[in-house]
């Protein structure tokens, strides 16, 4: 049986969802983007770790990057009311310097390492240039950032503050910057949107997504393609 492509299994699937549900889907790609990312080192609370999700979701932050040196990574599930699904994910479990192995990636990638840390002589987040594709990287609120974490990355940056507290939880670092770096993003001349084929990539997995019968279907649509290709060839 011939294998559909992404754009015929999207153009098959769309059958099934509704007119409303495929322009949500639409609005929602068109406000994607990965020039921003974020990364998790070591995230051992689930509802914190759900929370940071949520915001990444609602922000339009596509792929959020999971170090687990010490701590594996879960969700609360009350919590992330689903935001998950529409995510990409990259976990680093593998090797001793699990940290390491995510920056390795993301510097191919072309991002810039930013460490969010309170730490006396950082770049302030409202200072920070949004040129590069930036990569936050925020540790546990018990112990923060590892040393290699802080050591290795291109900046330091801080969330400005103004009370005694020394610093916002997990979830509301996340916010601030998201919410402040989104919107000088969105207000610049950079491209900073999905490209065509991300887009469909995302666009067949959501689609998928939505319709519990989703392999049923491709191998249908397979069976109702093969007489066309034994015709055509």
């Amino acid at each position: 049986m011939p294998t559909p492509s992404k754009r015929e299994c999207i153009e098959y699937f769309g059958q099934f969802l509704t007119d409303r549900r495929k322009s949500i889907i639409e609005k929602v790609l068109t406000d994607r983007t990965r020039h921003i990312t974020v990364v998790l080192e070591d995230i051992y609370k689930p509802q914190n770790a759900s929370a940071v999700v949520r915001t990444c979701e609602c922000q339009g932050i596509q792929d959020v990057h999971i170090i687990e040196n010490k701590h594996k990574y879960e969700v609360n599930k009350d919590v992330v009311k689903g935001a998950s699904k529409w995510l990409t994910f990259f976990q680093y479990s593998d090797t001793e310097n699990n940290t390491g192995q995510c920056f390795k990636r993301l510097k191919k990638d072309g991002y810039k390492i930013l460490a969010v840390d309170p730490k006396p002589g950082s770049i302030s987040l409202e200072e920070l240039g949004i040129e590069n594709k930036l990569a936050l990287v925020f540790g546990t609120e018990y112990k923060g950032l590892s040393d290699y974490a802080r050591d290795n990355a291109d900046e330091i940056v801080n969330i400005p503050m103004y009370g005694f507290t020394e610093s916002f939880n997990l979830s509301v670092s996340v916010a601030n910057c998201l919410q402040t770096l989104g919107n000088k993003l969105r207000s610049s001349n950079i491209n900073y949107k999905l490209t065509a084929q991300e887009i469909e990539n995302l666009k067949f997995e959501w689609y998928k997504s939505h319709l519990r019968n989703a392999d049923k279907l491709l191998v249908k649509m397979s069976q109702e393609l093969s007489p066309l290709h034994e015709k055509n060839n």
